[in-house]
């Protein structure tokens, strides 16, 4: 194992972990069904930035090992994002309750447990949610994270892409979901079809397909997530007055029917982080930890290109200084391309009751390095609640020997605050002045359908009846004969003419939707 051969093997295995510099403390080893309080299992500050994963079975534990190692890097200065999906990490804000069960944990793990809470910020995707609502422009998205959202195929993925380079060499810009609507339905409309032409290989039937996925969107809440004002990188990255780092928790608010949205949004952060944040090197902490839950919902069904994507923003983001754990129910969930770049692994229980579930934890073992002490196959399935297997990386970088380790008990509390709290802490919060109200700027709709009265002909003036003649005065009075209608008013009330008047409309209404299109097609070209 590469350790001291004095002492225990739970003291031999915990002298992998030992080091220098400051540490997210995990637990203690067990060995042959005893813990030993000693012997440390610990993830090392200046490595969070090779990024980790957790994994296991619902019902393991996953969710209380995110709360430990997200307490410890607030506590040292690292603030953390944190998708909290089924709303059991709000506890985070407030102070753990003292129990037998709580007291038992921190005497096997030689925790000194004080309840403590932490500071928190409460966001919302969208703004139907009870946290600070956070949003993002359809343009920044770009086309392929929408189009993970939007499940398109690859063909439609490559579409989508060509249409938002023709919106942005006409300088229209992509707020919200109308603008995007907007766009393609000039592409399509009868007017729009040699623009479209002009952009190659797009043909319509695949523009109407992204046009109905669009409709589908907004009629789930899409669109209160997408517009202005934009979520800042530098938001998440932020200490509280005792020098602590905030835990941001993003909640999925009206955004539950489309899980996918919420994790392509956490990717869509964490892309914008590695474009805003300065080069840093190797350092002794990370500047921020971003963990994703549900980590599945990232990888199902996505296209190459998105795939790649996340794939790079990974291996590089590390030189910026952020850490990026992903927690799911299966390693297998994670692309291989992706799961060779996590050097922390925290593996909580599987299940093996079918043969996929034999075929994922042989997987899973290999993925584990060679140990003697302990059978792997059999210590994934046997895990209790909150234990797990772990290897890291060292302060060398080397990788840790295996260790079966009990995890620490959460000093903050284990499961929700409730929603009222939830929304008065979003009420209270600073960031509520910058993301409170929604900015509808001129963007593209507004721009199209300015463009369109701009280039609507002025209506023809209605002709003016003649003045009325003065009767001539006659010798005598004479009783008034009652009148029928004049021509005119006869002519003006007919059938006949209402009726063209009628068609004589509806071909102004063609001329002028050929002018705004048409006209302008023309011109551009």
């Amino acid at each position: 194992m590469g350790t001291d051969a004095t002492g225990t093997p739970a003291q031999q295995i915990a002298a992998g972990y030992a080091g220098a510099g400051q540490a997210v403390e995990l637990g203690s080893v067990v060995v042959d069904g005893a813990v030993d309080p000693t012997a440390t299992v610990r993830i090392p500050l200046a490595t969070l930035n090779r990024h980790g994963l957790v994994a296991g079975a619902t019902g393991t534990g996953k969710t209380t090992s995110l709360q430990v190692i997200a307490e410890q890097l607030s506590a040292a200065g690292v603030p953390v994002v944190m998708a909290d999906v089924k709303g059991d990490l709000s506890g985070l804000s407030r102070p753990g309750t003292p129990g037998d069960k709580t007291a038992q944990r921190a005497t096997d793990t030689g925790d000194d447990w004080t309840p403590t809470a932490f500071p928190v910020e409460f966001l919302s995707l969208g703004t139907a949610g009870i946290g600070v609502p956070v949003r993002a422009t359809v343009s920044s998205f770009g086309p392929i994270l929408l189009s993970k959202v939007l499940g398109l195929n690859a063909t439609q993925e490559s579409t989508l892409g060509l249409i938002f380079h023709w919106a942005d060499q006409k300088g229209l810009l992509l707020d919200d979901l109308k603008d995007l609507r907007g766009v393609i339905q000039v592409l399509t409309s009868d007017e729009g079809k040699a623009e479209l032409k002009a952009l190659g290989a797009v043909s319509p039937a695949t523009a109407g397909v992204i046009l109905r996925a669009l409709v589908n969107l907004e009629a789930e809440g899409g669109d209160t997530f997408f517009g202005l004002p934009e979520l800042e990188p530098e938001h998440l990255i932020r200490l509280d007055a005792d020098g602590r780092g905030v835990v941001t928790l993003l909640e999925l608010g009206a955004q539950a029917a489309r899980p996918q949205l919420f994790s392509t949004f956490l990717m869509w952060v964490l892309a914008d982080l590695f474009t805003t944040l300065p080069e840093i090197g190797d350092v002794d902490k990370p500047k921020l930890v971003f963990i994703f839950d549900e980590a599945h919902l990232l990888f199902d069904d996505a296209s190459k290109a998105f795939l790649q994507q996340v794939e790079q923003t990974v291996k590089l983001i590390r030189s910026k200084g952020v850490g990026v754990f992903f927690c799911t129910q299966l390693p297998t969930d994670v692309p291989n391309d992706v799961l060779s770049q996590l050097g922390a692994r925290i593996q909580h229980a599987l299940r093996a009751f079918t043969p996929d579930d034999q075929k994922a934890l042989a997987k899973t073992v290999r993925t584990y390095p060679k140990t003697s002490v302990y059978d792997l196959e059999e210590a994934l399935t046997s895990l209790g609640i909150g234990e797990a297997i772990v290897t890291v990386l060292s302060e060398r970088g080397a990788p840790t020997p295996v260790a079966w380790t009990r995890m620490r008990a959460p000093r903050s509390l284990m499961g929700t605050i409730g929603n009222e709290a939830i929304a008065a802490a979003a009420t209270a919060s600073p960031l509520q002045a910058t993301y409170g109200q929604t900015d509808d700027r001129p963007s593209a709709f507004e721009m199209l359908a300015a463009k369109a009265a701009q280039e609507t002909p002025p209506e023809p003036p209605t002709p003016s009846l003649p003045p009325p003649v003065s009767p001539q005065p006659v010798p005598e009075p004479q009783a008034p004969e009652p009148q029928g209608p004049s021509i005119i008013q006869e002519v003006l009330q007919s059938p006949a003419f209402k009726s063209f008047l009628r068609s004589a409309a509806t071909t102004a209404g063609r001329e002028i939707t050929r002018s705004v299109f048409g006209t302008s097609s023309r011109r551009r070209r």
